[in-house]
This record gives C-alpha cells, structure tokens and sequence, in this order.
C-alpha cells in the first residue's frame, strides 16, 4: 500500500530534523539521569517546594523514591511529551498540506499512483518517525542507566512506560496528519493539527497545578499516558502519583 521511492525521499527528507530532536533527547535524557542522586534530588525537590504550582504545571512535583520515579517527574512531564510533539507537528504538516499549498502535490498525483497510496506512504514516513525517536530515547535511557545506576535498572517498567509515550505520540501525530490531509493550506493545518495538541497540553498544565482546575485533566488526552505511568510505577509514593489521578 505504499510507495517505496516515495518513502524513501520523505525518510531522506527527515533525516536533518531527526537528528535535531535525537540530539536535544540524548542530551536531556543523559543530564537528568545524571542529575539523580539524594543530594541532587534535595535541592529539586527545593525548586518545587519555592514553585510548587509552576513546577506542577510542567509534571514536576518532586519527591522521587527511585530512579523511575525521578524520570517520570522531571523527564516525562515535559521533555518527552513536548519535544516529540514538535516533531509529530512539523512532520504532519509537511507531509501532506505543504504540497498542497506550494503547488507541488500535482507532481505527486500526476505520477502512475493512486491518492490512496501516496496517503499511506506519508503517513507511513510519519509513523516511523516518531517510531524512530521514541525507540532512540528508549536506547538512550537504557544505557545511561545502566551506566550509571545499574541498580535501578528495571527493563520491564521502562518498556511499558515508552510504549505508552509511543501509543501518546502516535495518537497526537494522528491528529496533525488528519489535518494536513483535509485542510489544503498550511496555516489552518498549523492551526488545527498544533493547535489541538498545544491545547491538551495547556488543559493539563492547568490540571497539575491542583484545585478547582484539577478537574480539567477529564477533557484531556494527555491524561490516558499518565495513567500509565501511575499504574507501572507501582512503587512510587502517594505523594508522586498524585498528578497522574
């Protein structure tokens, strides 16, 4: 159902832009698993005390008893929701809706292949982006802690925490392809494909802050990933898991 020259042209055409946001990931994901230790984790823990409401807003809320438990509030809170997100946006809309606002999607439905294809093949490209960079981080993660702290290295929660930050992507990357496909300029694909997303991400912000905002996390996707979070780290404290209920 795909184009193979045209897959292969798009993953050529990703490869600057990969590598941009597989540098930014390494270089976060190394640093804050560096960063974990009891004196370390004090003075975090510090920061969120003095901004209780800004850090929560970001998914930090401190407090880590283990090392999962310190990825999860100052990595998975923002980094990794934010940066691939980026990356599904950008991606989305260039695949479809940038051809159709420069002109050049005529060359593409003018060749001897169906609509259908050219679709999934674009989507195909999309797919193993975000595929690439959340298995990338994976890696990265896996052995910065097992050079690091090879201790507090528990695989099986990992793997069910990306897996989870991959069924989130993928589903926010849903979201700007279908854009890009029905709207035939790029600002409303911008508008509706980031737009949707961005506003998820405000609505949990907003959530994590606590209080008669709180109940907000109800309308937003975003919610169904930290409820994974809090059902695989099972061993974090009442006190970490609070933002994800």
């Amino acid at each position: 159902m795909i184009n193979k020259t045209l897959y292969i042209r798009e993953i050529k055409g990703s490869i600057k832009i990969m590598a941009a946001f597989c540098a930014v990931i390494t270089m976060y994901v190394a640093i804050i698993i560096n960063m974990y230790d009891p004196e370390m984790t004090k003075t975090l823990d510090r920061f969120v005390e003095m901004m209780p409401e800004l850090m929560a807003s970001v998914g930090m809320k401190g407090n880590a008893s283990n090392l999962l438990g310190f990825m999860v509030s100052y990595l998975y809170g923002f980094i990794l929701l934010i940066f691939p997100m980026l990356l599904c946006i950008l991606r989305g809309n260039a695949l479809i809706a940038k051809y159709v606002d420069k002109g050049s999607m005529v060359s593409l439905v003018a060749a001897p292949v169906k609509r259908r294809t050219i679709a999934f093949t674009q989507m195909a490209v999309l797919i193993s982006n975000i595929v690439f960079v959340v298995l990338y981080g994976t890696i990265v993660e896996i052995i910065c802690i097992a050079g690091s702290f090879p201790e507090e290295q528990d695989l099986k929660k990992l793997m069910i925490l990306n897996i989870g930050l991959l069924c989130l992507h993928l589903f926010i990357g849903s979201i700007c392809f279908l854009f890009s496909c029905v709207c035939s300029d790029v600002k409303y694909s911008i508008a509706f494909g980031a737009g949707i997303p961005a506003f998820m991400y405000v609505l949990q912000m907003l959530a994590n802050t606590g209080g008669k905002a709180e109940k907000i996390k109800y309308f937003t996707f975003l919610r169904c990933f930290l409820r994974i979070i809090c059902l695989q780290e099972k061993t974090m404290r009442e006190s970490e898991l609070r933002y994800c209920l």
